[in-house]
């Protein structure tokens, strides 16, 4: 019988994360939106992370989420305010194996917890299929700068259920 794979398990964000969620970050803007984005882009978008002082403190400054695999970090989401989901991002090695859906579900719960209604991602262009699966829906195409590049992603919108038991 085959042995099973480890589950990955979820976990605040701490300080000490940054070093290792900032290599994520990269790996997974390098590693996954090659089919989306050009090289001049992905480097733009991957520069945020270059000053891990700053970056740290923007995902402190959030509610983050870190899944881990063996107590080893492979990706984290973070809620800005109560009803926007700022970031999702996993390590290229466990694309697709679920960890994504597992951080977003926390957050939704999360926000569902606190009587947020509506939750908004604005989502790459290689995030669109995922967050669509899960009941997001597109409102508008944007356009950001980034280090003088010009990325473009989408406002999503899904409507959370109230938790059972809770009053409407």
């Amino acid at each position: 019988m085959g042995q099973s794979l480890p589950k990955p398990a979820l976990r605040p964000f701490l300080p000490s994360d940054t070093p290792m969620l900032a290599q994520i970050f990269a790996a997974a803007i390098h590693e996954l939106t090659g089919d989306d984005y050009n090289e001049a882009q992905q480097e733009a978008w991957a520069a945020a992370a270059e000053d891990e002082a700053a970056f740290g403190k923007m995902l402190a400054s959030e509610l983050t989420l870190i899944a881990t695999l063996q107590n080893s970090p492979v990706g984290f989401a973070s809620l800005k305010g109560s009803e926007t989901i700022d970031m999702l991002y996993v390590h290229p090695s466990v694309a697709g194996q679920g960890v994504g859906a597992m951080l977003i579900d926390a957050l939704e719960k999360l926000a569902g917890a606190r009587g947020v209604k509506t939750l908004s991602v604005d989502a790459s262009d290689t995030a669109l299929d995922f967050f669509r699966k899960r009941g997001y829906v597109a409102r508008q195409r944007n356009s950001v700068p980034r280090h003088g590049e010009w990325l473009a992603n989408t406002t999503m919108q899904k409507q959370l259920v109230p938790a059972s038991g809770a009053s409407q």
